[in-house]
């Protein structure tokens, strides 16, 4: 009824890209226009706000991306997501015509976005000008 896990020594779970620890803790999903004033306006911290779509492929393919990223910055940066089906309201006030749309956001204020799928390279000198800024 049950299967039997063999041991596996924790180098060869490395080795095959397990990760074992948790990917991107200061990432969190926008319920609406009022978390996003609490959590993303009012952060003390930057916020890199990824406005998206469940039907959209390339920003399915830009959650992982960016979200290693975010991790990166131990913390100084946070992701915030918004699904443009549920808030769109919040898609209109910031102009996202299209999907995937990256914009940062620091004391309250729009500083840069980015639109469409970007590299992972791209992605991490967008983020880190947010992260090496106090």
């Amino acid at each position: 009824m049950f299967k039997t896990i063999r041991k596996v020594p924790l180098w060869q779970i490395q080795k095959i890209n397990f990760s074992v620890s948790t990917q991107c803790r200061e990432s969190f999903k926008v319920q609406d226009l009022n978390d996003f004033n609490e959590r993303v306006k009012n952060s003390k911290k930057p916020v890199i706000v990824d406005f998206f779509a469940t039907w959209c492929n390339p920003c399915k393919a830009l959650t992982p991306r960016i979200e290693n990223v975010i991790a990166e910055t131990k913390g100084e940066v946070v992701l915030a997501k918004v699904d443009i089906d549920e808030n769109s309201e919040l898609a209109l006030d910031y102009d996202v015509g299209s999907v995937p749309v990256l914009i940062a956001i620091r004391n309250g204020k729009v500083e840069e976005r980015l639109v469409g799928l970007q590299d992972t390279d791209k992605l991490r000198k967008f983020v880190d000008k947010f992260a090496s800024q106090k």
